[in-house]
């Protein structure tokens, strides 16, 4: 994962060629920022247009109410960043990209499974395995490490198990909902 920092500096060594090594490297950074910033604004968006409008505010957010809800949550995205990258023990930058995708497919795996295959895949369904898949996945990251078994197998588990049995469990005006939201869908597609 470093090879390309160390021919850099192993090609382009001395007074000009250093020059060379450095605008190299500051590409790597440059990629980096890049792919940071976009998912520090796309992260903000899908919240305040995904839960903060239809969900805690029911549509009744204006745009500018909206920009700071944006504003807010990138916010609390780097200064959760900023407590990870400050903690000498929190590993790798491969360990910390493997736990982030490991918890984003126990929560939201089958979430997507789901909504894509099963007409009574419910909201409360949704919402309850996207809850328990992270909790079952970041316990067994802190207690289980040591089995080698990666966390998002039992994670997407306990979310699928949860998902199934919150959308079973759903009053029937949910489910007659959810399942002509999937006919409606299924008839779009064709």
């Amino acid at each position: 994962s470093t090879i390309f920092i160390a021919i850099v500096r192993r090609i382009f060594t001395g007074p000009w060629l250093g020059l060379i090594s450095g605008l190299l490297l500051s590409a790597i950074l440059a990629g980096a920022m890049s792919t940071a910033d976009s998912q520090l604004l796309a992260a903000s968006s899908a919240f305040a247009s995904d839960v903060y409008k239809p969900v805690i505010r029911k549509g009744q957010s204006t745009d500018k109410e909206m920009l700071w809800v944006g504003r807010i949550v990138v916010l609390v995205i780097a200064a959760a960043a900023l407590l990870i990258a400050s903690n000498p023990g929190s590993g790798t930058i491969m360990s910390l990209v493997e736990n982030a995708w490991g918890i984003f497919g126990a929560s939201f795996g089958p979430v997507i499974v789901l909504s894509l295959f099963w007409r009574g895949f419910t909201f409360s369904g949704a919402a309850t395995g996207i809850v328990a898949g992270a909790v079952v996945d970041v316990l067994w990251l802190v207690l289980f490490k040591s089995t080698g078994v990666y966390e998002i197998v039992p994670g997407f588990a306990a979310g699928l198990l949860a998902a199934v049995i919150a959308s079973k469990s759903s009053s029937a005006e949910s489910r007659e909902t959810a399942a002509a939201l999937f006919d409606q869908c299924i008839a779009y597609r064709d």
